[in-house]
Parts: C-alpha cells; sequence; structure tokens
C-alpha cells in the first residue's frame, strides 16, 4: 500500500454538523449510580473531519469545509495544522457540539451520548455555499458526510450534489434518513449506509446476504456508481454495476468505534484514486475502518498494520 502524499489537495470533505469526540472509560458502567471516569479523551471530530483525518493518514492532501463554532474552534484548527488539512470551515457564533462516548472495557459495551449541533443562519449557508464554490475550481472528490444541524432544509445535500455534479466531480455521500432519502435522486457517484439506514431508506428488512445484494442493486440501478454497506463485524459489500464483493475482516479487538465508517470511506477514495480494482477497494476500505476500530479517536494504525489487515482480509466475488 503506497502512501506518498498526493501533490493536489484534491478532496474535500463537507461536514455541517461536526463534533467534539469526547470518550469517557468507565468499568462496570450502570445508569442511574454514581460512575467513576478512569481516563477520558476528547477528540475534533464530525464524518467529514474523520474522513479527512484518515485521508491524511493515508498519506493525501485534504480540504475541510462546513460549519464549526468560534468559541471552541481551536481543538479542530490544531487537528487541521498537524495533519495538513487546509481549513475552509465558516466560524459561527457559540460552540461546536459535544458527543460523548462511555467506553465499558469490562462489559466491553460503548454507550452513545449524543448532543444536538448548532443552527447557522441563513448568511452562514451563504458563506458556506461561496466556500463550496471555490473548492470547485482545484478539487476532483467531495465527500458529504453526517447529520444536518437544525433548520438546514433535508433537501441542501440534494442541491450540493447537482451542484458539484454539474461542475464534473466524483460525489461520495454518507448520511442517514430523511436526509439521505431526500439527496439520493440526485445520484451521488457513491454512498455508505449501514444495513440499519438501507433498510430504512428502502422500507424493508433486509435479513440475509441475497436481501442486502438485491438493495444495494435496487440504488446502482438508479446510476449510483458505487453502494458501499457496512455489517458490522459481518464485514462491508462492495456493490458497483459490473461486479459485487463481500470484505470480511478478521477478528479484532475494538477500541473505539468512532469514526469506523469514516474511515472506510476515506479507504474506498485512497482505492479509487489509486485505480484499484473493486476486490483491492474492499481490502483497503476494510482495513482502514479496522485501523480506525484499533485507535482512539481520529487516527489510524500504523501503515505496516494496515497492510497485515490487508492481508487477513477474506475477500470474494457475489455472483448475481
Amino acid at each position: 500500500m503506497e502512501t506518498e502524499m498526493v501533490q493536489l489537495s484534491n478532496i474535500a470533505t463537507i461536514t455541517l454538523n461536526p463534533a467534539i469526540d469526547k470518550s469517557v472509560a468507565i468499568s462496570n458502567f450502570t445508569a442511574g449510580e454514581v460512575n467513576r471516569v478512569s481516563w477520558e479523551q476528547s477528540d475534533p471530530g464530525g464524518k467529514g473531519v474523520n474522513v479527512a483525518s484518515f485521508l491524511a493518514d493515508l498519506g493525501f492532501s485534504t480540504s475541510v469545509t462546513g460549519f464549526i463554532g468560534i468559541d471552541n474552534a481551536s481543538i479542530f484548527e490544531k487537528l487541521f495544522n498537524q495533519k495538513n488539512m487546509t481549513d475552509h470551515f465558516v466560524r459561527i457564533p457559540g460552540r461546536t457540539r459535544v458527543n460523548v462516548k462511555i467506553i465499558d472495557e469490562v462489559k466491553k459495551t460503548i454507550t452513545d451520548v449524543n448532543y444536538s449541533g448548532q443552527s447557522p443562519t441563513e448568511q452562514d449557508l451563504i458563506d458556506l455555499k461561496k466556500k463550496i464554490h471555490n473548492l470547485v475550481f482545484d478539487h476532483d472528490w467531495f465527500v458529504l458526510s453526517g447529520s444536518l444541524p437544525s433548520g438546514i432544509p433535508t433537501e441542501f445535500y440534494a442541491a450540493v450534489i447537482k451542484y458539484l455534479k454539474n461542475a464534473g466531480k466524483h460525489v461520495v455521500l454518507d448520511t442517514s434518513g430523511e436526509a439521505l432519502r431526500d439527496s439520493i435522486h440526485e445520484v451521488p457517484y457513491a454512498i455508505k449506509p449501514n444495513i440499519a439506514e438501507l433498510e430504512e431508506l428502502l422500507g424493508r428488512t433486509l435479513t440475509t446476504e441475497q436481501d442486502v445484494l438485491n438493495a444495494a442493486r435496487t440504488l446502482v440501478n438508479t446510476g449510483i456508481e458505487y453502494v458501499i454497506i457496512s455489517m458490522g463485524k459481518d464485514g462491508a459489500m462492495f456493490v458497483s454495476g459490473a461486479e459485487s464483493a463481500v470484505a470480511v475482516p478478521p477478528p479484532i479487538v475494538v477500541k473505539s468505534t468512532v469514526g469506523a465508517g469514516d474511515a472506510m470511506v476515506a479507504g474506498f477514495i485512497a482505492a479509487k484514486i489509486k485505480g484499484f480494482s473493486l476486490e483491492d477497494c474492499a481490502r483497503l476500505s476494510t482495513a482502514t475502518a479496522m485501523g480506525a476500530l484499533t485507535q482512539l479517536g481520529p487516527k489510524l494504525a500504523e501503515t505496516q498494520v494496515l497492510e497485515s489487515y490487508m492481508q487477513q482480509i477474506s475477500v470474494r466475488k457475489i455472483v448475481d
């Protein structure tokens, strides 16, 4: 796996509802009782921020935009400087939200407590659109990730996808719920739902591998070039117009689930830029997700570890 720095910063991620991910470790966590924290860690996050951070670990230079609160922007700015991520975020009044993950290393559970985000104004949206317009001139890939903050219409992603596609860009969409449903008709280049998100989108239960494949094929038939479905410990399914494959990782010790899906998106984009086959896309994407699951915070395992993971991942083609 090559990790040379890409000279042109041609990947931009858009994160409208970022968060500071606060991980706290509590052994034998019990609701309704006094719980003591053994360690804690705070990391700047949000799905698009995570994607850019993982791409930086893979050797790519990226640009980031969206909204962050001016009162606690410094934690994001430090990450951007450390990882050579070009900062195009719109600063808005107040503080970026905090999401809490309670990690119980005894019970081997992770409990999420997610806050709602800030509400950008109409002027904030105008400022963001200007940022995206400027990024179009020297970026080929755009990643739209995460939830929409309150007050932003669910059709916002659809409008951005349409604009970027008209400019000839590759658009990867990773969102859920109404934001996904209201933007899918603009046919992004790739999407990455998990099983629950795919079931919600299509309005039916997916119980077998064939069910999942049929669901992905339904979306590919609309013109989406790649549908990637993350399936937890069962790995991920990668479906294109011509072929399909399932990648299954070996058992690993999970330290944190923060950003695993975002790492998969980063691995997919890196693989496509490098011209990998679908099977090798599946290997790198899954290895990158594993690299995030075994770390705390938005960072990957070392390159040699990712290469080892790639060798251990089982990839098989699916015959329709």
